[in-house]
């Protein structure tokens, strides 16, 4: 019953996570509009490889940093530098050249090591599942172990896989209505980093 019931759980809060706007759901639009959804699909399951680990680290870090807040501290820290420079980047990509992107096929293997790069990238990830489990923990729905962890990342890594591909399909359905968003992305994703870094930053200090 645990079983299912975690990764009902980890299915459940990764979709949330992924439903709500990132670089990442936004990248598979991209991508599925440039090289199709094919592509799309292994670029996903390059974000899926690394959130199984991201979510087991989570789930790790929630059952033993929870009352060492120093180390907390440290990772809010390096997180918010990261965010600040993914959004200086993507700001400098929607200002800098404009090219109207062609549709070209990607190779599989490069579509699924480009999605595994992006997803290290990834910063909400960790703190994300850190947070979320932590919660669980604190309603006693949630006993960190090895294998309770393994089995939450596997709902996790299932749900995250489901909503990307929506997005990817979506995106290839309704071409003609998505490509105007896709075309203002970096600026939406320089937005959407530099306030929470800039937010982090404030509450840091």
């Amino acid at each position: 019953m645990n079983v299912l019931l975690y990764i009902l759980f980890g299915f459940l809060i990764a979709a949330c996570g992924s439903i709500v706007p990132s670089f990442l759901n936004m990248t598979v639009v991209k991508f599925s509009l440039r090289s199709g959804s094919k592509s799309a699909l292994f670029l996903i399951a390059g974000f899926a490889t690394v959130l199984f680990f991201q979510a087991n680290i989570g789930a790790y870090l929630s059952n033993v940093l929870m009352q060492n807040s120093e180390h907390i501290t440290l990772i809010q820290k390096i997180g918010t530098g990261i965010l600040l420079v993914l959004s200086f980047n993507f700001f400098r990509l929607h200002f800098g050249t404009k090219k109207e992107p062609g549709r070209e096929e990607i190779d599989k293997s490069k579509a699924y090591l480009h999605g595994i790069g992006m997803s290290l990238l990834n910063t909400f990830a960790i703190p994300y599942y850190f947070t979320t489990i932590s919660i669980l923990i604190g309603m006693e729905l949630f006993t960190y172990s090895v294998l309770n962890a393994i089995i939450f990342s596997i709902g996790s890594t299932l749900g995250s896989f489901t909503l990307y591909a929506g997005y990817a399909f979506l995106a290839g359905r309704l071409e003609k209505k998505i490509s105007s968003l896709a075309g203002n992305m970096n600026l939406v994703l320089g937005c959407l980093t530099g306030v929470v870094g800039i937010g982090n930053f404030i509450y840091l200090i």
